[in-house]
């Protein structure tokens, strides 16, 4: 085998993995809707992006992705730390603060590597899109859809 060609066998996945950008590499966290965000993404487009990726993982829910998008905007404008406030309701679907630490026990596995906080955005997205489809629809699961 010709030394150039050993050389290039050798040397070309060093030069990939040290020119790939880390914002294309995989995740090396588990579970469901782990993004990276992308350097030049606004959170609003972002959060978006892990809405749809719960509805297409836990829906169907109705109205899809649009209405979960339409529902967290009036909740939260889509600030995945958005609180009320008084503080009694927080994330972006603005869950009952009191509630939180049953619904993310019920609506989550341990294995998802999922933060136990409500204003994440990725865990709220989950918990939400996960008991709306269970339960029934939006409105059973305690949001209204008008104007959504």
């Amino acid at each position: 085998m010709p030394k150039r060609f050993l050389a290039a066998v050798v040397t070309l996945p060093l030069l990939i993995s040290v020119t790939t950008p880390a914002s294309s590499l995989p995740s090396t966290k588990s579970g469901p809707c782990h993004l990276s965000r992308r350097s030049s993404e606004s959170v609003h487009h972002f959060t978006r992006r892990r809405i749809s990726c719960a509805v297409d993982r836990f829906g169907p829910v109705g109205g899809g992705a649009a209405r979960a998008i339409c529902i967290a905007k009036r909740e939260s404008g889509l600030d995945p730390t958005a609180r009320s406030a008084t503080g009694r309701y927080l994330g972006l679907y603005q869950h009952a603060k009191k509630l939180w630490p049953d619904r993310y026990k019920k609506w989550t596995q341990r294995s998802w590597d999922l933060s136990k906080r409500a204003l994440s955005g990725r865990s709220n997205s989950i918990v939400t899109i996960r008991m709306v489809h269970a339960m029934g629809g939006w409105k059973a699961a305690g949001w209204p859809i008008k104007g959504c």
